[in-house]
């Protein structure tokens, strides 16, 4: 079996994350967005399979915003595929959505993957104005709308359609929980769960295929993913990743004990692995410290067991050979 695909999360800022660059370490904007246009070049080059951009509206930290980072992703690379990891669907208008990333699939020529979950901060939600308690019907509601919005675009009607249509837009479902597994079984071209071990993932995967089979549909007809914490170094790499995901979060680091996959690169790899054994396909990486390009390109050396093509300089039009990079269109 081919080992996964892996992709990395892009950081929530680009603060310290390319040092060399104009604007990323002043905390001025200028310069920002062709900072993280070269920083997507840059993971490309690496041989990544896909990016992703987290979403909150609401945080304690500096964040971007998802579909606007992707937007930028899209222009800037070639090859990846590229998704929402994940879209807080609830706090959002889903017409809305709809319509940005019908976009967002005609500026990534295909590459797009809509990820959507409900989160779990209830003081985001408060923030915004939404019930929390209400998180999952407004998820539901809202994918129907995605939906009926899409098919807006072939009504016979002239009027009040979402014009123009893009090539479908799979989507992917994050969680963990019983609840979301099913949703992405019955609506769902991916899961995409974190907070997960591979002793969890494998069985988690099984009922996944049989949810999905009850729903009508192939048993394999959802993707299988997982983003995975990782932090490569010696030493206490565990305890420099948990330390960081506990600033990140607001949680105590011994939260993260049994999800940080650390240590040297050979190691953090063997661990991903583990996940394809499972069954995934897919591995998203979030990487638990500054210097998410860096970390990735090591940990991609290592779980492809060659040096990929790295150029810190790479120009726009520079590409890198695919390896089992995923076809947007193999996710439908």
């Amino acid at each position: 079996m081919l080992d996964p695909a892996l992709g990395l999360i892009l950081p929530a800022t680009l603060q310290g994350e390319l040092p060399d660059e104009i604007g990323t370490t002043s905390g001025t904007t200028r310069g920002a967005a062709q900072a993280l246009a070269e920083l997507c070049r840059r993971v490309e080059a690496t041989g990544a399979d896909s990016l992703w951009a987290v979403d909150h509206l609401f945080w304690p930290h500096a964040i971007n915003e998802c579909l606007t980072t992707l937007a930028i992703a899209a222009a800037s690379t070639e090859r990846v595929t590229l998704g929402s990891c994940i879209l807080q669907l609830p706090l959002r208008q889903p017409s809305a959505v709809a319509k940005e990333v019908t976009s967002l699939q005609h500026l990534a020529d295909g590459r797009f993957v809509l990820g959507l979950g409900v989160g779990s901060h209830a003081g985001e939600y408060e923030r915004a104005g939404i019930d929390f308690a209400r998180r999952g019907q407004l998820m539901d509601a809202g994918v129907a709308t995605i939906k009926a919005a899409w098919a807006s675009a072939s009504e016979s009607a002239p009027n009040y359609r979402q014009l123009p249509a893009s090539v479908r837009v799979p989507l992917w479902f994050g969680g963990a929980s019983p609840r979301a597994r099913r949703r992405a079984a019955e609506h769902g071209d991916g899961w995409i769960p974190l907070f997960v071990t591979p002793e969890d993932y494998a069985p988690s995967l099984e009922a996944l295929r049989h949810e999905t089979e009850q729903a009508g549909r192939a048993p394999d007809a959802v993707t299988p993913a997982v983003v995975v914490f990782v932090h490569v170094g010696d030493d206490d790499a565990h305890a420099r990743g948990s330390k960081w995901l506990s600033e990140l979060y607001g949680l105590p680091p011994k939260a993260f004990a049994r999800h940080l996959v650390a240590g040297p690169a050979d190691e953090c790899a063997a661990a991903l692995r583990r996940f394809g054994d499972a069954g995934a396909r897919h591995i998203a990486v979030m990487v638990a410290g500054v210097g998410a390009l860096a970390h990735f390109a090591t940990l991609r050396s290592a779980f492809v067991g060659a040096t990929p093509p790295i150029n810190h300089t790479v120009g726009k039009n520079s590409t890198a050979p695919a390896t089992n990079a995923i076809p947007v269109g193999v996710l439908s």
